[in-house]
């Protein structure tokens, strides 16, 4: 069985919560790349479910990273006027041939097309660790990620790259048609 999904299938993404609670569903992603260590996904106007029920369908096309080793995955949104990325701090991926799964642990950094960023979250981040109970060993691993997607953005690595999105984008496009 593999443990990444292939080139050109649409995969579910499943988020979950610490607890083990769904927490959102995005329903159609395509697979640009797979490999042990990382998937690039693409999608866009893609219905999401959220935990409570509701629904809502994402606005422009979006690369989707993720990686089996690190503790964060990174949208970039490819809108009119540049490449705004959220990142979210998370559990690595694991796929099951259901989906594409991992846990959010709520900070999340929003990076704007001249690669400034905002930390988001960090109330939500202590109120979860505290209520779910976070293990000292999850709360500094988390930690030292920020701190390593921050260094991602500063020296343009991985998907803040200008040639990823530009290369994975056109990529998506092809399958579009």
């Amino acid at each position: 069985m593999p443990t990444y999904p292939r080139e050109g299938k649409i995969i579910q993404i499943h988020s979950y919560k610490h607890n083990g609670t769904i927490h959102r569903i995005w329903q159609e992603t395509v697979v640009l790349k797979g490999t042990p260590a990382y998937v690039i996904g693409g999608n866009d106007k893609t219905l999401v479910m959220e935990a409570d029920g509701r629904t809502w369908v994402t606005r422009e096309p979006a690369i989707c990273f993720f990686h089996a080793k690190h503790w964060f995955n990174i949208i970039a949104m490819i809108r009119e006027d540049g490449v705004y990325y959220y990142c979210n701090v998370s559990s690595p991926f694991v796929w099951d041939d259901e989906a594409l799964k991992y846990i959010d642990y709520d900070l999340d950094i929003k990076v704007f097309p001249d690669m400034t960023y905002m930390l988001l979250d960090e109330d939500e981040y202590e109120r979860h660790r505290r209520e779910m109970s976070y293990p000292d060993v999850i709360d500094r691993i988390l930690k030292n990620n920020v701190q390593k997607l921050i260094g991602w953005i500063q020296e343009r690595k991985g998907p803040f790259a200008p040639e990823f999105i530009d290369k994975w984008y056109g990529t998506f496009q092809a399958y579009q048609k």
